[in-house]
């Protein structure tokens, strides 16, 4: 299919304005949290709420929204998703309680779910060419990965110049402009055959990817040792075993398990997830770090995550230019190993360190995100096929998300573990609640000593998390090298899953730049 170079480029624009607006509403919240606190007479309990609402729904339905745009029109499901986004939106900013605000949230992560998946769902109809699409991929993946880092700025100014509700008004003209897109510029798109809905594989898929979600989330604020958290966790991956056993038996399966035999959507999709992992670490502590460590407000903690952003585009910048000539496995490896040694050098940080050491490493992190990031994405969905692009890119995109989920809770935990280590005698309530808590009871009794022990104690459990994710990434980029076999194409196509651009019409023998992979 032959689209208009300009209009599917001002298409892609458009969509990555909306995509903005679900990394915003994942990290925008934590700085109005005090602020809802009073205006809504929240509790603990409602806090953690707002956030894990907008979580649970993302994560439960992502799957079957990708299924659904297959079958019926991933354009008109997407131009739902995008319209309930803004009236969620809407309905958050003008909540009158905690408990409207959850149900609100809720709303939003539903639809949250049906944009990721579909979103990039509609890349392969608008750039069928395999140079243009990972280059379409390489912006749609930095726009999502850019409002993580933004919601914190955002979220501060908004807050120091008008109410809370504009943290969620944001939302509504871009996804507008979004929707006005898609209506106008993106071709509709489904799969040619007609398939029925999986309704047990949409039950058993929902509910298991809620307990492992849910799971996680309580591990992550009780710790190691609750027992109603993993209990949650093994109930999730039960029904997630009772879904995969289910897909080889139903007649339409919900996603199509024979792409894990792709090599290419299986490291492609692990390392996407390795990525999060890491990713979602960081936006957790990384804000901690700024106001427990180095005084700033929400708003400074924002603005001293802008190296990051900087770092990412232009690690996204040179993929661009440096994938075609270099290949998937040298820009795979150089990219994790990047993270390795920026991860490594963030966990040399001290209480003296100060913010120039911070933005040099966060740079080079941002770089290897860049690198990394899209070339993993694009590995991965260069294996789907025009027929299930749409549940295809709900698989790693709920993969993704699950990833990131487990990973807040699991480098929390470590990060908490060895808070408390090395508080040593001062271990005990309030300090050993988190560093915040210990920084303000340090203020109150206006005792220097124990405010640079807390420091300290939080700055050593950072370096643990950041070690814990060195290493993840050292392993990755060595299995990248290793492990990872590409091959250059040549005039014969490759054997294995067909690729959407060569189904479209967009591959040329012995032009295109695409890549098969396999292990050995």
């Amino acid at each position: 299919m032959k689209t208009d170079s300009t209009r599917r480029w001002l298409a892609l624009g458009a969509l990555s304005v909306a995509m903005l607006t679900i990394g915003l509403d994942v990290t925008v919240l934590t700085v109005a949290l005090p602020t809802l606190a009073v205006d809504l007479n929240a509790n603990t309990a409602a806090l953690q709420w707002f956030s894990s609402a907008y979580t649970l729904a993302l994560a439960g339905v992502m799957l079957p929204a990708g299924a659904l745009g297959d079958r019926y029109g991933r354009k008109k499901f997407l131009l739902v998703a995008l319209l309930v986004f803004g009236v969620a939106s809407l309905a958050c900013a003008f909540a009158a309680s905690a408990g409207q605000l959850i149900a609100a949230r809720v709303v939003l992560g539903l639809a949250a779910a049906a944009m990721l998946p579909l979103s990039m769902s509609v890349l392969p109809s608008l750039f069928p060419e395999q140079a243009a699409r990972q280059r379409a991929l390489t912006i749609w993946i930095t726009s999502t990965a850019i409002g993580l880092p933004l919601g914190p700025i955002v979220g501060g100014w908004l807050l120091r110049n008008f109410w809370w509700g504009s943290v969620f008004l944001i939302n509504v003209p871009m996804v507008i402009v979004g929707a006005l897109a898609v209506l106008a510029l993106v071709p509709e798109s489904r799969s040619e055959n007609r398939f029925r809905i999986d309704v047990p594989g949409v039950l058993l898929s929902a509910a298991g990817m809620l307990g492992l979600t849910y799971g996680f989330i309580r591990i992550g604020e009780y710790g190691w040792g609750n027992g109603l958290g993993w209990g949650i966790v093994a109930a999730g991956l039960l029904l997630l075993g009772a879904f995969v056993l289910w897909q080889r038996r139903t007649a339409h399966p919900l996603v199509d398990l024979g792409l894990f035999e792709s090599a290419g959507f299986r490291w492609g999709t692990a390392l996407s997830i390795i990525v999060n992992f890491a990713m979602f670490g960081l936006f957790f502590t990384a804000p901690q770090y700024f106001q427990a460590v180095l005084g700033t407000d929400a708003l400074g903690s924002g603005l001293r995550l802008l190296p990051l952003i900087g770092g990412l585009i232009v690690g996204s910048r040179v993929v661009d230019r440096a994938l075609p000539k270099l290949g998937t496995r040298v820009m795979l490896g150089l990219g994790f190993a990047l993270l390795a040694g920026a991860l490594a050098l963030g966990a040399l940080t001290s209480v003296d360190s100060g913010y120039g050491f911070t933005a040099l490493w966060t740079t080079l992190l941002g770089v290897g995100m860049g690198l990394a990031m899209p070339t993993a994405m694009g590995l991965a969905m260069g294996e789907l096929t025009e027929e299930r692009s749409g549940s295809g890119s709900a698989l790693i995109q709920a993969l993704r998300q699950a990833g990131g989920t487990i990973g807040v809770a699991i480098l929390g935990t470590v990060l908490s573990t060895r808070y408390r280590s090395e508080l040593g005698a001062l271990n005990r309530d309030p300090i050993s609640d988190g560093v915040n808590a210990g920084v303000a009871a340090a203020h109150q009794l206006g005792d220097s000593a124990i405010l640079h022990q807390v420091q300290s104690a939080f700055v050593g459990g950072m370096a643990a998390m950041l070690w814990v994710c060195a290493a993840l990434c050292a392993v990755s980029a060595a299995v990248a090298v290793v492990f990872l076999r590409v091959k250059q194409p040549v005039e014969v196509a490759a054997v294995g899953p067909v690729p959407v651009a060569e189904r479209l019409g967009g591959g040329v023998a012995g032009t295109d730049t695409s890549e098969s992979t396999h292990v050995g």
